[in-house]
């Protein structure tokens, strides 16, 4: 039951005071909580699939960079991140923390197309001001803080469902000054921050020699306060390599892990400890990483999610048992939810976001429970068996093909 867009209850008959609420069947479709994709880039989606055989910072400099610095230019950004936003807007996501790259016409664009699809995002002008190309890069800190600055007065109350989000691409691309600037910024707007964190053993390394003066990856951000803790809301990306005293502060300072084991893979960079932070009571939603990954399905992201901790109990720590299907689903509706409020449950008090799936499509001689039916949808992972999607309350607007 919605009303204002929010969950009144979940109810076997409809209570008196609802009668007169219209009333829409599914029949025997699936009602699902909406997805939420905690780490994914906008701007990548384009040539997604490309340079899979490679490691990350390879992959960085031949694809990622070349390809981003094509967003200076409006007509190629309207034409990428309108494939984006219309694959987000068909598939089972209702909420999305999304990287845009550091071109602020480009960025406001993106944040118009995602508003327009109907679903919650973040949007993050993407920082960087050292250890990328020249046509990638700001002139210096100051610059950036600037350019980052006028972009968030311009869109902070511009929309109702799109909102900034700060976004240091990752501590090699930040200099200790832009760090710095980039916290004021936070101070000043409250504004969430989302980045990466120990994706990459290279990229490990890489943080350990520009930063001589932390004892972690970790720490080049929690420095400057720019990792959860003090009201400030972090995402961060990855964390396959955190030290116990990063996975501390992980949890003591709130901060969410977005997990993203298509990419994990596809990059080589190994297999998050995702059981191990659950049970260590860290934060943990799910994240499709485009490029890095190749599918937006966050559904597609769930069952990655299983099979990557089957690996890592299998061939690394058999003291942490892999997830199982109904754990994942827990990641990728309530687990990356939370993060932007009561969102991800069907209970009183919730936004209501809704995912109606119809499976009458998946063939099958037996007959099925709810859970089973759940789990063949999750593992097949196709965006043609949505029928209806609803984000806070209102319905989106499906393309044709996708009903």
């Amino acid at each position: 039951m919605c009303k204002n867009e929010f969950v009144h209850g979940v109810f076997d008959e409809i209570p008196d005071e609802y009668l007169h609420f219209p009333i829409i069947d599914y029949g025997d479709s699936l009602i699902i909580p909406g997805l939420c994709d905690l780490h994914t880039h906008a701007p990548q989606y384009a040539f997604r699939g490309l340079g899979m055989d490679m490691e990350l910072l390879d992959w960085l400099s031949t694809y990622t960079f070349p390809e981003e610095s094509k967003y200076i230019e409006l007509d190629y950004a309207h034409k990428a991140y309108t494939l984006f936003a219309n694959a987000i807007k068909n598939s089972a996501t209702t909420r999305a923390c999304v990287f845009a790259t550091l071109h602020t016409p480009a960025t406001i664009l993106l944040m118009e197309k995602l508003e327009a699809t109907g679903i919650v995002s973040m949007v993050g002008k993407v920082c960087m001001d050292r250890n990328s190309p020249d046509y990638l890069r700001q002139v210096d800190a100051k610059a950036a803080q600037a350019a980052t600055k006028a972009w968030i007065e311009s869109t902070i109350y511009r929309f109702k469902n799109t909102s900034p989000i700060l976004t240091p691409r990752f501590i090699p691309t930040c200099s200790d000054e832009l760090m710095g600037l980039l916290k004021e910024l936070q101070r000043s707007y409250y504004l969430p921050v989302q980045s990466h964190l120990s994706e990459n053993l290279g990229e490990v390394a890489w943080v350990q020699e520009l930063c001589p003066d932390c004892d972690s990856y970790a720490h080049a951000y929690d420095r400057y306060g720019m990792f959860g803790g003090d009201g400030v809301r972090t995402v961060m990306a990855h964390c396959v390599y955190c030290k116990e005293s990063e996975e501390e502060l992980l949890k003591s300072r709130g901060v969410y892990v977005a997990h993203c084991p298509q990419s994990n893979i596809n990059i080589a960079s190994g297999i998050a400890p995702v059981r191990k932070y659950m049970e260590h009571g860290i934060n943990v939603g799910l994240g499709s990483d485009v490029a890095g990954g190749c599918h937006l399905s966050i559904f597609r992201a769930m069952s990655d999610a299983v099979g990557a901790s089957k690996l890592y109990w299998r061939l690394i720590d058999e003291k942490y048992k892999y997830l199982s299907i109904n754990e994942a689903f827990y990641l990728g509706t309530a687990g990356g939810g939370s993060f932007f409020g009561k969102v991800g449950r069907f209970e009183k008090g919730y936004e209501f976001d809704a995912v109606i799936i119809d499976d009458s499509g998946i063939a099958t001689t037996n007959p099925l429970t709810l859970e089973e039916r759940l789990a063949r949808v999750i593992y097949y992972s196709e965006e043609s068996f949505i029928q209806a999607k609803y984000v806070r309350g209102k319905e989106v607007q499906l393309s044709e093909d996708n009903r």
